[in-house]
């Protein structure tokens, strides 16, 4: 499975930003897709993840603010920023899961600054 990760950039507080990930490859594999995030310095952590035919979950940072979802017949997976905050700056990753081992696109970077 591959993934490919685009729409970050720089914005300012309050704004907004959608990243999309595109996957390709042996996709009948994936249970489930979702996004992550590494902040300076921290640990990657959980964003949103929503598994095959259901809906998404969110970490409570980002609840009432990011949207995430998927098509299915694209094979994408989008998460949708709202209200950004100066927090919100990190590199996003979306994550391919399946039954075996997860799968990682390469990154993008997510700056919230003024």
């Amino acid at each position: 499975v591959q993934l490919q990760a685009s729409g970050g950039g720089l914005v300012q507080p309050g704004g907004s930003l959608r990243l999309s990930c595109a996957a390709s490859g042996s996709l009948f594999r994936v249970t489930a897709m979702g996004w992550y995030r590494r902040a300076p310095g921290k640990e990657r952590e959980l964003v949103a993840n929503i598994v095959n035919g259901g809906s998404a979950i969110y970490a409570d940072s980002v609840k009432g603010r990011f949207t995430a979802s998927r098509d299915y017949a694209k094979n994408m997976v989008y998460l949708q920023m709202n209200s950004l905050k100066p927090e919100d700056t990190a590199v996003y990753y979306c994550k391919a899961r399946t039954l075996g081992p997860g799968y990682w696109g390469q990154g993008t970077l997510v700056t919230v600054s003024s």
